[in-house]
């Protein structure tokens, strides 16, 4: 163990209001933890569950944005989830971590504590089934437990939809180009879609997709005006570096 406190970093987040500990190589959290944060519908008293939450980040910018939430951070790594409780603690941020794999049955999650029906909103950021994801893990155990496949977003989506109350609202980031898929494994269980594109820049085709389920919502989907990280090669946009200062949020967040 000595040797991975060596490989850690400390990392500021959300213009500073959020300093975590991140391990140097692997899993490490960046932008699309934050826009993922900033895009999670809850409210002060909801129980909010961060599936997949490595470090913790996203998840805990979702409760200093939204004061008095519950809030779940599950992760299969136990170094991770490791990191993910000091990170809580160290930001006097109150979490539940559970080590768990999303994947994994009904009973396991019950045995953890995780019981049907019993989350207001769920937040996630499934692993992407590329291989710049899969090169990025420090060593063969967690590379093996972030590695995707064909059915990952399925069964990520299915433990989500499970643990949802109805009307409970999920809130992912995918690859753009995957949103095809995203879409199959929602039309189980899911409607009332909002999906937020995000470009590059207003030249290139979104890279990123969030997207904002409600558990037998039924209202018709809705495309929001696309988020542009830069306004131009090298120009980033005000808004978002608004929102990654951690000052406002992203519509997908509205009531």
């Amino acid at each position: 163990m000595s040797d991975r406190v060596l490989e850690l970093t400390e990392d500021a987040f959300l213009g500073g209001q959020l300093r975590v500990r991140q391990f140097k190589s692997g899993h490490r959290a960046g932008h699309d933890a934050v826009l993922l944060a900033a895009a999670a519908a809850a409210r002060p008293g909801d129980r909010v569950a961060d599936l997949g939450a490595g470090a913790g980040i996203a998840g805990l910018a979702v409760a200093r944005r939204v004061a008095g939430i519950d809030l779940l951070l599950i992760e299969i790594d136990a170094a991770l989830a490791d990191l993910a409780r000091g990170n809580a603690d160290a930001n006097a941020i109150h979490a539940d971590v559970i080590v768990l794999d999303v994947e994994t049955d009904a009973a396991a999650f019950a045995v953890a504590g995780l019981m049907p029906d019993s989350v207001d909103a769920v937040l996630m950021n499934p692993p992407f089934n590329d291989p710049a994801r899969h090169r990025a893990s420090p060593d063969m155990a967690r590379g093996t437990a972030h590695m995707a496949t064909a059915i990952t977003l399925a069964k990520w989506i299915h433990a989500a939809r499970r643990l949802l109350k109805s009307k409970g609202v999920l809130t992912l980031i995918w690859r753009a180009d995957g949103i095809a898929e995203v879409l199959a494994a929602l039309d189980q269980g899911f409607g009332s879609l909002q999906i937020l594109p995000v470009h590059g820049d207003a030249q290139g085709p979104a890279n990123r997709i969030l997207i904002r389920a409600t558990k037998g919502g039924r209202a018709p989907t809705k495309i929001h005006p696309a988020l542009l990280l830069n306004d131009e090669p090298g120009v980033p946009n005000k808004r978002v570096q608004e929102i990654l200062a951690g000052n406002g949020s992203l519509p997908l967040a509205d009531p």
